[in-house]
């Protein structure tokens, strides 16, 4: 898409670009949201790909992923041994069903702002407990719960001038037990619903993160494993207006899903998981 309002592009910004923001900018890195429609109220591109953020370091506490880290690069990761749940990283970013040219643009920060329902990294790191480090204008930073940042479809709490800079993984996220569960429309379709539950090892708790078929990520937590029915009834309790309605999949439909994945995912983690 030619993007024929901008005016200017800033190609080396400063390490604190946020002082600079002004009304009408945008934050640029893989862009391949960005020039796939059109802007008619930007007029100026910020090129964060110079800054030469690290993608991805992993150490002891866990796992870094710089907000400009593309999708390849993530899919590319092999993740230590005792990270059970880091089979979770190409599962995500196969949910995208992107060409590989994509993959290389398309940034795991990217995917996280933008903050649509399907938006499968933000389903990794919902369902991974990570948070989010933000850069204010003002030169502040603050941390944020992955699952407090998206809140509602297209809708995220960044302030003007606010840049997601990093996503910290906990280590005790990684070694945990998973399974999950994605449904989309055609083979190749977006997600309709798309689940993840992890399990702390040597426990029997629950974490349950549906996401794709709300408006935002919900994430279930339980000190045990529930019964059929607790299970059902914790769905079944989540707002009416949660569920997303669009040409994917009507709420009623995502709801049922939900309802029938999550006893899937319950009896398979009871049995013994395959993660």
């Amino acid at each position: 898409m030619d993007l024929n309002t901008i005016t200017d592009i800033v190609r080396r910004p400063s390490d604190r670009p946020g002082a600079a923001w002004r009304n009408g900018d945008a934050w640029l890195a893989g862009g391949t949201w960005l020039f796939s429609t059109e802007q008619p109220d930007l007029r100026r591109l910020i090129d964060l790909t110079a800054l030469g953020w690290d993608s991805l370091v992993p150490s002891a506490d866990g796992l870094e992923i710089g907000a400009t880290c593309t999708i390849g690069e993530l899919n590319a990761f092999a993740p230590p041994s005792d990270w059970p749940a880091g089979a979770l990283f190409s599962t995500c970013c196969e949910a995208f069903l992107s060409s590989f040219k994509v993959w290389n643009a398309a940034t795991v920060g990217g995917n996280i702002c933008l903050s649509l329902p399907a938006g499968p990294m933000i389903t990794l790191t919902v369902a991974l407990e990570a948070t989010y480090t933000v850069w204010a204008a003002d030169g502040s930073e603050r941390t944020i719960d992955a699952v407090d940042f998206v809140i509602g479809d297209h809708r995220n709490v960044l302030a003007p001038g606010e840049i997601l800079r990093r996503v910290d993984i906990p280590v005790s996220a990684l070694r945990k037990r998973y399974a999950y569960r994605r449904f989309t429309l055609t083979r190749l379709g977006r997600s309709t619903l798309f689940m993840i539950a992890t399990q702390s090892p040597g426990t029997a708790d629950l974490m349950l993160t549906i996401t794709a078929g709300t408006t935002r990520p919900v994430r279930l937590a339980f000190d045990r494993m529930p019964g059929a029915e607790a299970l059902r009834q914790r769905i079944d309790a989540l707002p009416d207006d949660l569920w997303f309605s669009d040409p994917n999949g009507k709420p009623d439909h995502r709801h049922h899903l939900a309802g029938h994945f999550a006893e899937e995912i319950r009896v398979e983690l009871t049995e013994g998981g395959p993660g």
